[in-house]
């Protein structure tokens, strides 16, 4: 499966902002927004909401990394996200996103019909490679009803 597609495909408003993925693999992830007028902020750095669409798109690229083949019998859903906003984001920003969470116990707890519950972290960093925001995403795969 080629994930970035995927995930542009799925989910328009980061097609729309202009997300781009650097790499994607093995519950890790690297998504590259560009510096674009529109999608600046009132002090000319990229909006807030812009920064944490792009690092919510990267955190489900790594997340489907790791478990893309389990989507015939579940559905991955965010569950929850923190950010941090540590330093005025300006021009080309990237956000890079880690899996916090072993793959073989998150599959283990689906084997076992229960509902597994996981983190991913995200460090969105500009082009001088400073950390200007922290995300972090609980995410779940919630099973498939049987029909």
């Amino acid at each position: 499966m080629d994930i970035g597609a995927f995930m542009l495909d799925s989910v328009p408003f980061a097609r729309l902002l202009g997300i781009t993925f650097d790499s994607i693999g093995s519950g890790e992830a690297v998504a590259r927004l560009a510096d674009r007028g529109d999608l600046r902020n009132h002090v000319g750095g990229p909006h807030a909401g812009a920064l944490f669409t792009l690092a919510e798109t990267a955190s489900g690229a790594a997340m489907l990394s790791a478990f893309g083949d389990q989507l015939s019998r579940a559905v991955p859903l965010a569950t929850e996200a923190r950010i941090g906003y540590r330093k005025l984001a300006m021009g080309e920003v990237t956000a890079a996103a880690t899996l916090r969470a072993e793959r073989e116990a998150v599959v283990a707890l689906l084997d076992a019909g229960e509902r597994p519950e996981f983190e991913v972290a995200v460090e969105i960093r500009n082009a001088e490679d400073v950390v200007v925001s922290e995300m972090t995403v609980s995410w779940t795969l919630r099973p498939n009803r049987a029909a």
